[in-house]
C-alpha cells in the first residue's frame, strides 16, 4: 500500500506509479489531518483522513472528515453540506491499490 505522505501529495496516477508533489510533501508532510485543513489544504486533509480509515490508525476518519467538513464550510464562502459531498468535490473516495511506484517530482 502507498504511504499515507504519498497518497495525501498524490496529484495524480500514471499507470500503476503514482506523481507525488515532492515540495508539498516536504513542507506539510508531518501536519496531522485536521492541521492540513486549517491551513486550507482540503483536498490533502481529505485524503489523509481516508487514509486513516483504511488503515484504522487514528481511530475513526468519520470523525476527522466531519471536522474538515465545519473548517472547510468556515472558512470558505461555497458551502458543502455532507462528508459525502465534501469526498465527491475532492475527487477522493479511496486509496487506490495497484500503486506499484512512486514518482516525486
Amino acid at each position: 500500500m502507498i504511504s499515507r505522505g504519498d497518497f495525501v501529495f498524490t496529484i495524480g496516477y500514471e499507470g500503476n506509479t503514482a506523481v507525488v508533489d515532492g515540495t508539498m510533501k516536504k513542507r506539510y508532510g508531518s501536519l496531522s489531518t485536521v492541521e492540513l485543513a486549517e491551513k486550507q489544504l482540503y483536498k490533502q486533509a481529505v485524503c489523509s483522513a481516508v487514509y486513516e480509515e483504511v488503515t484504522r490508525k487514528h481511530g475513526n476518519s468519520g470523525e476527522a472528515l466531519q471536522r474538515i467538513l465545519e473548517i472547510y464550510n468556515r472558512d470558505t464562502e461555497g458551502k458543502i453540506g455532507s462528508v459525502e459531498e465534501l469526498k465527491r468535490t475532492f475527487g477522493v473516495y479511496e486509496v487506490p491499490e495497484g500503486v506499484g511506484k512512486v514518482m516525486v517530482i
